[in-house]
């Protein structure tokens, strides 16, 4: 069983940053992949960002260019630094570990004021 554990989250102005982090039990975290997605309400869980086992990336195209995500592997932790952010990123954001049936964080909060 994999726990996940993000932190991180706040609220935060318009055009302001934050970092979270998704820490990861277990001693097979560099072989999978990991992914950030966000969930607003009234709205299903959409992915942001995405980092194989080998670094490639994905990012939905609301973040490209505003969000970065990145893993440490001798932390067992993934990050998404997120700048410049809008109104509309306010949502929960939550870890996701590719390993057999997945597993998801507790998520996060993140509200951006305008």
């Amino acid at each position: 069983q994999v726990q996940l554990v993000e932190s991180g989250g706040g609220l935060v102005q318009a055009g302001g940053s934050l970092r979270l982090s998704c820490v990861a039990s277990g001693s097979m975290f560099r072989i999978y992949a990991m992914s950030w997605y966000r969930q607003a309400p009234g709205k299903e869980r959409e992915l942001v960002a995405a980092i194989s086992s080998s670094g490639t990336l994905n990012y939905a195209d609301s973040v490209k260019g505003r969000f970065t995500i990145s893993r440490d592997n001798a932390k067992n932790t993934v990050y998404l630094q997120m700048n410049a952010l809008k109104p509309e990123d306010t949502a929960v954001y939550y870890c996701h570990q590719s390993s057999t049936g997945g597993y998801w964080g507790q998520g996060t909060q993140v509200t951006v004021s305008s």
